[in-house]
């Protein structure tokens, strides 16, 4: 018997899946068929990837997404992210060999510099405006390639585990306790923490308050022995979540780079879980796609600018009552920002491909 392209599986294809995208695939599985094609590429974030991602996986090469993607009749849509130099091209002409309706699943809010996206660029500009429909990461990337020609564009909403992040509910801060800034994220190019070092010294706020920074994820040498600074190398969520229920403010320095803009950062939504507000610069997606909000639940500074950096951060080292204000308002401002709304960003994604596929 036919199935009907309904009860066909979505095919989405990726690069290595965090454990912080476990849930949202799940989601996705409980509303719709989803096989999920796992390639190897370029790891941009800070967990590792997980085995089992608790849908029906295939770990494929590159290429081999494409040949998966090119079954014909067996796959409702094709959606397919933006990693990859084989993957998302070669994806979307499978898709388009088989018939079968294409949504591109972009993270992108800039294009790279580099000479390798120039020779890409005018490729996956078409692909931009030829996908049957996008799903985003947030209203930053949907602008971007809205201004590239993309159409009927969906948000798919970034989102973290709430059985993590939301349960249980932080202890408040010791009002005694030393002020603690709280980084979290690799040393790499575009993550900003040269910038944050440079911003920190800045500040005065060992000497001046007895004020701690503490770096998650940067190796021991990163703390370039400052006063008051402490890389404590890659840990375990549980134990960022121990660390951000006993810090003050989450530090997103953030910078761009020819090859990289943070396309989001998952982490600001944790610190909104636990209650603690967010220092971030304008080249973070999660500013830049409005969740994080000036004077609302955090500060948002340019970047690599590390006076401004500094002077925020200091600012809610001075005022504490006020840090704990903008934590709680970003505890509200979060709350949308679900798997099962992530889930249904890409459905609607889905749907709206089905009927205008080419």
């Amino acid at each position: 018997m036919a199935v009907s392209r309904s009860e066909r599986p979505i095919l989405l294809v990726t690069s290595r899946v965090p454990p912080e995208r476990v849930g949202a695939l799940q989601a996705l599985a409980e509303i719709a068929p989803v096989e999920v094609a796992i390639f190897e590429g370029r790891d941009h974030h800070f967990t590792e990837s997980v085995d089992d991602p608790g849908v029906p996986t295939h770990r494929v090469s590159q290429r081999g997404a494409a040949r998966l993607a090119a079954r014909k009749d067996h796959w409702r849509a094709v959606v397919a992210g933006t990693a990859g130099r084989i993957a998302l091209p070669g994806a979307w002409r499978a898709a388009r060999m088989a018939g079968t309706p294409f949504v591109l699943w972009s993270a992108m809010w800039h294009e790279p510099t580099t000479p390798a996206f120039i020779v890409a660029r005018p490729l996956l500009r078409r692909i931009v405006r030829d996908a049957d429909a996008i799903a985003t990461y947030g209203p930053h990337v949907s602008a971007h390639v809205r201004a590239l020609g993309g159409r009927r564009v969906h948000v798919a909403p970034q989102a973290v585990d709430p059985a993590v992040w939301i349960d249980p509910i932080a202890t408040p801060r010791d009002p005694a306790a030393p002020f603690r800034v709280l980084y979290v994220g690799r040393d790499a190019p575009g993550k900003g923490l040269e910038i944050l070092l440079v911003a920190w010294r800045q500040t005065n706020l060992f000497e001046a308050v007895g004020a701690e920074l503490t770096l998650l994820g940067p190796e021991s040498a990163s703390d370039a022995g400052l006063p008051g600074v402490r890389a404590l190398g890659p840990v375990p969520h549980d134990e960022v979540r121990e660390w951000l229920d006993c810090s003050d403010v989450l530090c997103m320095p953030s910078e761009r780079t020819s090859s990289f803009v943070e396309p989001w950062g998952l982490v600001c939504n944790e610190a909104f879980h636990r209650g603690v507000p967010v220092v971030a610069t304008d080249a973070v997606g999660a500013a830049a796609g409005g969740l994080i909000r000036d004077g609302r639940n955090g500060r948002v500074v340019p970047a690599t600018h590390p006076v401004e950096l500094a002077r925020a951060l200091t600012d809610l080292a001075v005022r504490p009552g006020a840090a704990r204000a903008l934590g709680e308002a970003g505890r509200r401002d979060v709350a949308p920002f679900t798997f099962p709304a992530w889930a249904a960003g890409i459905v609607a994604a889905v749907e709206d491909a089905e009927r205008h596929a080419r």
